[in-house]
């Protein structure tokens, strides 16, 4: 998602950088091809006209500063506009002492709605809270089935009732999870494919029965300009609290998302990214307006390794390199963490200085299947000390793990070149600080 605007940006302050000052008819160019670039990745035209106004007025009459180049200057200027047309500042979802606290999901069928129910439940789950999980969408019946599977899948109570109104079920939800301690009712409320009256006042009728502390608006960030007079419609029917933007992990062009914000002028609350109930973010404007301008997210990096990696196992991973004891088991092991973290095309993406590199780049994900694949064919001796694997051994392996001897070779290869580079580094060539801050790589 946003690849399309994000390569126009990078082009622009390219050309831009190469010059020795920042002119009006320079800027003028600048300007122009960031409105052209946001309209082709299909920004709304009120939004990208407001948001090149913006840029144009306060470039205008800026002095370089000395260490810096006219292209820099610009790419601030833009970025802090960007952060601006986000959202300024991260909004956090507001929760009171109520209980429970009423969490209702509006929008269009097939933007996400169910699946981000279950990731809300799952993301306030962790943080210590008891969600219940309340299927209002009665209209669509393989949508309580499938809430209800979601909810097992991450231990959390579905509350349901196939014979009574949405309305009815909303109201009855909030006595059960006052009665079951359970702090937080999330309603999944029904969607069309489009808006209609009905659907409209079934959601009026829900939000009038329990009265949510939070409304939160789901878009399809893939749906183009629709998303934007979709919530205008809902906005003015329900004035919801916040935007949650769905399948961020798409191919399209994503311009409509950056554009609802500003029209609604409600704050993004979530992003979800896949289908994994563990892939949803809180949206931070800042991190996102660096991940479109091609920056990279470090603190976002940093957050999801913190999430995933397990520090006795860092630890003890760490005395084993200073050792020279590196074997294929621990190898495996980094693989399954980086794993968690998701795509990896979208992981290194956040790396400062990376995204160019990865937009075109075929980052196969499988590659690391796999890499587990073979390790997990080998015996526990094999994985402990890998030069006793011969030929035969290598035909078994590649049998059982569905690869090709090459393929066996070429991991064995790459594991002995890093035996001796971490071998260098346990002799403090590099130094005691480079090894305790460093991690397996791939």
């Amino acid at each position: 998602m946003f690849e399309q605007i994000s390569e126009k940006f990078e082009g622009i302050f390219h050309r831009l950088s190469g010059q020795a000052r920042i002119s009006d008819e320079n800027i003028s160019d600048a300007v122009r091809e960031v409105r052209r670039a946001l309209l082709e990745g299909d920004v709304n035209y009120k939004v990208a006209r407001q948001f090149t106004e913006e840029v144009q007025k306060k470039a205008i009459g800026k002095e370089v500063v000395k260490s810096l180049n006219p292209g820099q200057v610009f790419v601030k200027i833009v970025y802090d506009e960007l952060v601006q047309l986000l959202g300024s500042s991260t909004s956090e979802l507001e929760l009171t002492e109520d209980i429970p606290n009423v969490i209702m999901i509006a929008g269009l069928q097939g933007s996400g709605k169910t699946t981000f129910a279950a990731k809300l439940a799952n993301h306030l789950k962790a943080k210590g809270r008891y969600p219940l999980l309340v299927a209002c969408d009665i209209h669509r019946p393989a949508a309580i089935d499938q809430l209800e599977m979601l909810g097992q899948q991450i231990s959390i109570p579905v509350y349901l009732d196939r014979n009574a109104s949405a309305a009815e079920i909303a109201s009855r939800s909030v006595d059960y999870a006052r009665k079951n301690a359970r702090d937080i009712a999330i309603i999944d409320t029904a969607g069309r494919l489009h808006i209609d009256e009905e659907m409209m006042r079934e959601a009026e009728a829900v939000k009038s029965a329990v009265r949510p502390h939070q409304i939160l608006f789901v878009v399809d960030s893939m749906t183009g300009q629709d998303a934007v007079n979709t919530a205008q419609e809902f906005n003015r029917r329900l004035n919801f609290n916040g935007v949650v933007l769905t399948k961020l992990d798409g191919d399209a062009r994503g311009g409509a998302a950056l554009s609802v914000r500003s029209v609604v002028e409600k704050p993004i609350k979530f992003v979800s990214l896949g289908e994994k109930l563990d892939q949803l973010e809180v949206f931070h404007p800042d991190r996102m307006a660096s991940r479109i301008l091609g920056m990279g997210d470090v603190v976002s990096f940093v957050e999801k390794v913190q999430e995933q990696v397990d520090e006795k196992k860092a630890e003890k991973l760490e005395q084993r390199l200073r050792r020279n004891e590196l074997t294929l088991e621990d190898f495996r092991d980094q693989l399954k963490q980086i794993k968690k973290m998701g795509p990896l095309k979208d992981v290194l993406s956040m790396i400062p200085g990376m995204s160019g590199a990865v937009r075109n780049a075929s980052v196969d994900d499988k590659a690391l299947v796999r890499i587990e694949a073979m390790i997990s064919s080998m015996t526990i001796s094999e994985r402990e000390r890998p030069n006793i694997i011969d030929g035969r051994r290598r035909k078994r392996i590649a049998a059982g793990s569905g690869t090709t001897v090459q393929e066996i070779n070429r991991l064995l290869k790459q594991f002995s070149e890093m035996q001796r580079m971490f071998k260098t580094l346990s002799k403090g060539k590099f130094g005691k600080a480079s090894l305790a801050n460093m991690r397996f790589p791939l």
